[in-house]
């Protein structure tokens, strides 16, 4: 370093070499640069590749799995079928408990007493409805038969 240090001094002159040398800096800063911006897009390329290549196998083990999920799932309806679809074969008496038929569910209307507190007075008043609520005392005492006398 020292050798060609004294060689430039030498051919380019004292006051010429701090220009030279900063330019010469300048440049060498560039291709530093350069040279690290072609290795960091060589390993994006890379990493994109790589994920590239994860995404294929990821998809890959995706539709293996839904396909499996989708003949598992025919073969339970099929086998769904066979099992409730008793048909012509089956006799009255091989007829399980499971299937006989149950009246039909019907809403108790837990919500009456939103809905009757919804209802303005006056149609309360005209239709009969109650009002006001009446204790057990209350009710028994207002709907005790009178004794005739």
């Amino acid at each position: 370093m020292a050798l060609i240090g004294a060689v430039a001094l030498i051919v380019i002159g004292p006051d010429k070499l701090p220009r030279v040398a900063r330019t010469v800096g300048a440049l060498l800063g560039k291709a530093q640069r350069y040279v690290s911006d072609v290795k960091a897009e060589v390993s994006r390329s890379m990493e994109l590749d790589e994920l590239k290549k994860m995404k294929d196998s990821v998809a890959g083990a995706a539709k293996d799995m839904e396909n499996t999920i989708q003949s598992g799932a025919t073969d339970f309806e099929k086998s769904w079928a066979d099992a409730t679809s008793m048909g012509s074969d089956a006799s009255p008496a091989d007829t399980s408990p499971a299937l006989e038929s149950y009246p039909v569910y019907r809403h108790p209307g837990k919500r009456w007493r939103v809905k009757q507190g919804a209802t303005p007075n006056w149609y309360k008043a005209r239709t009969g409805t109650r009002t006001r609520a009446l204790s057990g005392a209350a009710r028994v005492a207002r709907f005790r038969p009178q004794k005739a006398g």
